[in-house]
């Protein structure tokens, strides 16, 4: 079960608080959505939970136990938005690789099933992929380190409507393994899929049912 308790994100260089008094529960096996605008925080919330940033005041905890920025680094998995713009690798098995050189044929070919890629070769580069494929690669990449929490900052950004099904489908399926923590601007099909649902706006965090939403459908 995560936590978030009266968080909060503070930088020293602002005038205002990014994230204020942020709380929020999510349980295993589910996917929560939290849309908002661009500037209101979204994406600064996933970076504390993956560990790269501290905040300024409450805690994040994992059932019992509260987590300082390395364990939340073990423990969570984030993709960036547009992630294919952060790929390394020469080829997709180099992409995978990356701090995992033991990594054996089997676990690699396991992880691109995992995704829908397993019949890709492994020599192609990540960037001849299409923007579809290049998502489903970034969250394979994170898979391989096995997190017990997937976030993800924009999945769905940029992608036809086609390539936007085959994302949500492909994360429906992986919420029956572990919790899934989606932040977008533009909630559209991901909606079906959600189990809890948040609004952000100026740093504060309400919760909604979905209903009031109105879906955007990218043509």
């Amino acid at each position: 079960m995560l936590y978030l308790k009266n968080l909060t994100y503070h930088p020293p260089a602002s005038s205002t608080a990014i994230l204020k008094s942020i709380d929020l529960e999510l349980a295993p096996q589910q996917l929560g959505l939290i849309i908002g605008p661009s500037g209101s925080g979204k994406s600064t919330l996933l970076e504390i939970l993956s560990g790269l940033v501290s905040p300024t005041a409450g805690g994040v905890c994992w059932g019992t136990q509260e987590l300082l920025p390395e364990n939340l680094q073990e423990l969570a998995g984030l993709v960036f938005q547009f992630p294919e713009r952060h790929f390394c690798g020469g080829t997709i098995l180099e992409e995978l690789r990356l701090g995992h050189p033991e990594l054996g044929s089997e676990r690699v070919k396991q992880a691109l099933s995992d995704v829908g890629l397993e019949n890709l070769p492994l020599h192609t580069p990540p960037q001849v992929l299409s923007g579809g494929q290049q998502r489903r690669l970034a969250v394979s990449v994170q898979l391989i380190r096995q997190p017990a929490l997937l976030l993800l900052d924009e999945p769905t950004a940029g992608l036809d409507w086609s390539m936007r099904r085959q994302l949500v489908n492909l994360l429906s399926q992986l919420k029956q393994h572990r919790t899934l923590l989606i932040v977008t601007h533009d909630a559209g099909d991901l909606l079906a899929i959600a189990d809890r649902c948040w609004t952000i706006q100026h740093g504060e965090l309400y919760p909604t049912n979905g209903l009031a939403i109105e879906p955007h459908r990218v043509a």
